[in-house]
């Protein structure tokens, strides 16, 4: 008795549905995938570069730009003192702009 390896599983169910008709009625057949994680709508010429970052575990300093903010924002929330209030609104409204700036220069010349 030969015992399959998942992989081997998983290719028989594939060709079972391809000769089935099955996969060929899906709404996405023929349609490349979109896993949400921003790969397609990435120039081509830095997908290596982020996907390189990416697998280090490592962030573009646009995403820990957006988490400070959302931090900042989050403090907002539950303050009462209105002077640190004013300077939580400047630094998240200073931090917002060098984001804008960051994104229009990527978006502009592909390269920060």
């Amino acid at each position: 008795m030969s015992t399959k390896t998942l992989d081997e599983h998983i290719a028989e169910q594939l060709a079972h549905s391809q000769r089935s008709g099955e996969l060929q009625s899906a709404e996405s057949w023929g349609k490349p995938l979109d896993f949400g994680d921003g790969y397609a709508q990435t120039p081509e010429e830095l997908r290596m570069g982020f996907k390189i970052l990416k697998d280090a575990g490592v962030v573009p300093h646009e995403v820990e730009m957006f988490k400070q903010i959302a931090a900042l924002k989050a403090t907002l929330q539950h303050t009462t003192d209105e002077a640190e209030a004013t300077a939580l609104r400047r630094r998240i409204a200073e931090l917002q702009q060098a984001v804008a700036l960051r994104l229009e220069k990527l978006a502009t010349s592909r390269r920060l």
